[in-house]
């Protein structure tokens, strides 16, 4: 029997050992102090969540603070209008679509290649350094991350430049350099929420059954195959469940890593949807419209999590619901 077959074997006989359901009945005892847990974290859901999506009507209007949401003006879709002709939002547009790309195709297998050499690492001592290390930049704020990051990529005192000279070459102001900001964009993210992000990999990992890396190396497998053929099945759920997720924000991007990062220099690719509304809708007062953006995004990424849904229940046959 080959290697592939057993483990399609051992596969398809763990599916048909379905485990015997039960009936879940309301025990007061034991379920109502689990309810009275949850109440805050509700409450707080749908006061900061729900009740202010009736704010949404403003997008149709001229808003104004003097006027409140139901005496503003109603104007219908002027306001959509006006940011789907306006140049500098399709510019600001492309750019969102163009880092979520690069973090999809360059950031998002880094987590689950690192998840895979992290749980081949014998030492438990050093597994546990490693892991430590590589969660710390998660908990620390954006604005401690950028101050990071600017220190090192200094053209005068920047470690990276340091290195540089010592090679020979000339400092970089890689942070006013329009080639260099995606990939520094795409490259700091990863280095930020690599350690966070491999977590769930890690515990994918871990419900593997080990018979099947057995069933392997019996058939004389060596670690390259059986990350194939057993670790990469294995975590294809959680993958693309993460993936459906990622395609899901394709038209947003987080807003404080961009604004720390970027400046007048690099607006032409580095100026996203989110920075563009802060703007508009911060600087310059222009509230209806910015709802008006903020509420297409919502639309554009329900429309996307629901067609990667879709489609990776039809390919892989794992999906959100």
């Amino acid at each position: 029997m080959s290697m592939s077959q057993a483990i399609a074997q051992k596969r398809t006989h763990k599916k048909l050992e379905k485990p015997p359901t039960a009936k879940l009945k309301f025990k007061p005892n034991r379920d109502i102090p689990v309810y009275l847990l949850i109440l805050p974290a509700a409450f707080l859901l749908f006061v900061f969540h729900y009740i202010p999506i009736y704010g949404v009507i403003i997008a149709f209007q001229d808003f104004s603070p003097f006027k409140d949401v139901w005496g503003s003006d109603w104007v219908g879709f002027k306001h959509f209008e006006q940011f789907l002709t306006d140049p500098n939002f399709w510019r600001v547009f492309k750019n969102t679509i163009v880092i979520n790309l690069m973090q999809i195709v360059i950031g998002f297998p880094i987590p689950i290649i690192f998840a895979i050499f992290l749980n081949e690492i014998w030492s438990n001592k050093f597994k546990k350094v490693v892991q430590t290390v590589s969660y710390l930049p998660h908990f620390i704020s954006w604005v401690v991350a950028a101050s990071i990051i600017v220190s090192a990529l200094s053209p005068s005192s920047g470690i990276l430049n340091k290195l540089i000279e010592a090679l020979g070459g000339e400092p970089i102001y890689f942070l006013a350099k329009q080639e260099y900001f995606r990939m520094i964009i795409v490259l700091t993210a990863v280095w930020k929420e690599l350690g966070m992000q491999s977590v769930y990999y890690i515990a994918a990992l871990a419900s593997i059954d080990t018979e099947l890396y057995e069933a392997a190396k019996i058939d004389g497998a060596g670690k390259i195959k059986q990350a194939i053929h057993v670790t990469l099945p294995g975590l294809l759920p959680i993958i693309s469940i993460l993936l459906i997720l990622k395609i899901g924000q394709m038209v947003t991007i987080g807003f404080e890593q961009i604004f720390l990062l970027y400046n007048p220099l690099v607006y032409d690719v580095g100026d996203v949807i989110s920075t563009y509304t802060y703007r508009l809708g911060i600087e310059q007062t222009q509230y209806s419209l910015t709802t008006a953006i903020g509420l297409t995004q919502s639309i554009v990424n329900f429309i996307l999590v629901f067609s990667a849904n879709k489609l990776s229940r039809r390919v892989s046959g794992a999906s959100l619901w």
